[in-house]
C-alpha cells in the first residue's frame, strides 16, 4: 500500500510523518487488499485546544474507507482515526469473506 501524507497550513516534522507512516503500515496487517492510503493533517480554526484534525482515506479492493478525528495532538488524532479504520477494515474483510462463502454455497 502506498501512503501519501499531507500537512495543510503547517509543516509536519519528520517525527510526525514517521508516526503516521508507522500507523498506516500497521493497518496493512489487517487486510492485504489495501491499495492506497492518504493522511491529511490540518489545524482547525477554532479557539478550542483540540484543533488538530487527521483525515485518513484508504482505498481497498471494492471500497473506500474514511475516518476523520480531532483532538489536542496530531498523534492522538491519527491514532483515533486508525482505530476507527481498523474496525472498518475488519468489517470489510468479513463482508468479503461472507460474500465468497455465499457464492460457494450455491
Amino acid at each position: 500500500m502506498t501512503t501519501n501524507i499531507q500537512s495543510v497550513h503547517f509543516d509536519a516534522d519528520k517525527k510526525l510523518i514517521e508516526f503516521a507512516n508507522e500507523k498506516m503500515n500497521k493497518l496493512k496487517t489487517f487486510h492485504d487488499g489495501l491499495i492506497n492510503g492518504e493522511v491529511i493533517m490540518r489545524l482547525d480554526k477554532s479557539s478550542n485546544s483540540e484543533n488538530k484534525v487527521a483525515e485518513i482515506k484508504i482505498l481497498a479492493k471494492g471500497q473506500e474507507l474514511f475516518s476523520k478525528k480531532q483532538s489536542a495532538s496530531f498523534e492522538e488524532s491519527i491514532d483515533l482515526a486508525c482505530e476507527a479504520l481498523k474496525t472498518q477494515i475488519k468489517k470489510h474483510k468479513e463482508k468479503q469473506a461472507g460474500a465468497k462463502i455465499n457464492i460457494d454455497d450455491l
